[in-house]
């Protein structure tokens, strides 16, 4: 059964979510997980504990051919990676699946990635001379996962992949997240959205992270310096860990535009505290389901896109940091807790949702 989320506790984030308070309230996107929990006691390199896995973002769902979805990317602090980042910089897009992992299995996720999208368009790929730059985004879970192991397979993404839906998704311990570390609770995979309406028409944006940042004396929820409190089972001296977010909404704009929704990811992830640590990849994608059409090599020589004009764009810009700072606790709340294996034998407690909620509601 899922723990209650943050607005389940009556904590008080403000704006208006969609149905399932998710990225996927953004129409037409699925998300799919693979997660592995195998094995216990002390870390054998190779051997385990396992405890890591895939998230899969499918941003136009699964269509007949394959088509750009116009983006931007912003990193805060770039000790990490997120693949295909370049090209989205150059050309104002990507195409294909976005998947986050831990740090040592990018490699092996990007490769089954670029074979879902051989296998899923392959006709276009066969009778064009096109290339796969699948996005994928990582970050690090050797505290709890014998991440140097590198157990993540092709089959694992795959499988992410080929489960991606609508509706509403797990948070917490699951895909990518699995086996990350939040303010030095137990963190992971967390997600919400907003409504936002512009010219009177109602749009969606949501947000996913993967949360492995943060020190507890850091963590702020809603204003209340929270973590300051909260000082019991600490694990870390430094942070060790990284951001995922990604942005998604069904607004048509532009990759300028998307490029400037994603920077405001930093202020969505400083609403909780965190100053951006040194050894932190916080790394932001946004991207854009609106504005279809067919690769440009298949394209006509003209193209046009519809964009909203860049005065009203202060909604969008607080409906981002919003999401991403509730996203951040659903993270947290949905949670287990995980015995460390670097160091061994502590245990990465999951917050006390009943303290937070004291916390944050008493002032």
């Amino acid at each position: 059964m899922s723990k209650p989320r943050g607005r389940d506790l009556d904590l008080p984030f403000p704006g208006t979510t969609g149905t399932h308070n998710a990225i996927t309230d953004v129409p037409g996107l699925e998300v799919g997980y693979t997660t592995r929990i195998e094995g216990d006691g002390p870390l054998v390199q190779g051997k385990g504990p396992l405890r890591s896995g895939v998230t899969a973002i499918l941003p136009l769902g699964r269509l007949a051919e394959p088509q750009p979805v116009w983006a931007g990317m912003y990193a805060l602090n770039g000790n990490g990676e997120m693949t295909g980042t370049h090209w989205i910089h150059d050309g104002g897009y990507f195409v294909g699946p976005v998947c986050i992992t831990n740090t040592h299995s990018v490699g092996m996720v990007h490769h089954a990635a670029v074979k879902w999208m051989l296998r899923t368009y392959g006709d276009v790929w066969q009778s064009e001379h096109l290339w796969a730059m699948p996005v994928v985004a990582e970050t690090y879970d050797g505290v709890l996962n014998d991440i140097n192991g590198q157990h993540i397979t092709e089959q694992d993404a795959l499988a992410a992949l080929d489960t991606a839906g609508a509706g509403p998704i797990a948070e917490g311990n699951v895909g990518g997240g699995t086996g990350m570390i939040c303010y030095e609770f137990k963190g992971g995979t967390g997600t919400s959205s907003r409504q936002v309406e512009v010219d009177g028409e109602a749009f969606m944006l949501g947000a996913l992270v993967q949360a492995n940042h943060g020190l507890r004396p850091w963590l702020t929820v809603l204003g209340h310096q929270v973590g300051a409190v909260m000082t019991e089972d600490r694990l870390l001296d430094n942070e060790l860990g990284s951001i995922i977010v990604v942005l998604a909404t069904d607004l048509p704009l532009a990759p300028h535009q998307l490029r400037r929704l994603a920077k405001r990811a930093a202020i969505g992830i400083g609403r909780g505290g965190t100053p951006g640590g040194n050894n932190s990849g916080d790394i932001f994608l946004a991207f854009s389901t609106a504005n279809r059409g067919p690769l440009p090599q298949l394209a006509g020589p003209r193209r046009s896109l519809e964009t909203i004009n860049d005065e009203l764009f202060d909604p969008i810009y607080l409906a981002a940091t919003q999401a991403i700072e509730e996203a951040i606790i659903n993270a947290l709340l949905a949670a287990e807790d995980m015995t460390t294996l670097r160091p061994a034998g502590m245990i990465c407690r999951a917050i006390d949702a009943k303290r937070l909620c004291a916390l944050v509601k008493g002032g």
